[in-house]
């Protein structure tokens, strides 16, 4: 079963399209990772304390998932509320800059998460998506649900 649902279009983000941001705007948006980001690396560091060993941004898996354990068939997301639509119907309203570009973007990266998840399924992979907040605040809960999970995997592995 493929995903067929029509990719959502995003504009290019140039002055062409009428988009104009500041340098201030540009200096802090290229702060912003994509990649070790401050939960991602408290998640691997927990994870890692209770002895499971994973990869990081595995390419050959759909996503490049941040936790990766292909042994169990599982795949971790850590999700930034503002990029993947954390409360999205709420939130969306209140985008006041650019929204032209904002909206389908942010309703794209949620589309994407939607194709990757199911083309993992397809794969047989379990996949755990936990948002930012969930991780900074709540790290003990997300950790017990993979180890819950990798239990019930090597429990079935008889391993």
């Amino acid at each position: 079963m493929s995903y067929s649902e029509d990719k959502i279009k995003v504009p290019r983000f140039n002055e062409e399209s009428g988009f104009y941001t500041t340098k201030k705007r540009s200096k802090i948006m290229s702060k912003i990772r994509g990649k070790n980001t401050k939960p991602e690396l408290l998640f691997r560091k927990a994870l890692w304390e209770k002895g499971v060993r994973y990869r990081v941004d595995s390419k050959q898996l759909p996503g490049r998932p941040d936790v990766s354990i292909k042994k169990y068939k599982l795949a971790v997301f850590i999700d930034g509320e503002f990029w993947h639509g954390y409360n999205w119907d709420e939130r969306k309203d209140k985008l006041k800059s650019n929204r032209g570009f904002w909206i389908p973007k942010i309703e794209r990266n949620m589309q994407r998460d939607r194709e990757v998840n199911q083309q993992l399924k397809e794969m047989d992979f379990t996949v755990f998506r936990f948002w930012t907040h969930e991780v900074k605040d709540n790290l003990k809960t997300c950790i017990n649900d993979v180890m819950m999970y990798l239990d019930i995997a090597k429990g079935n592995n008889n391993i």
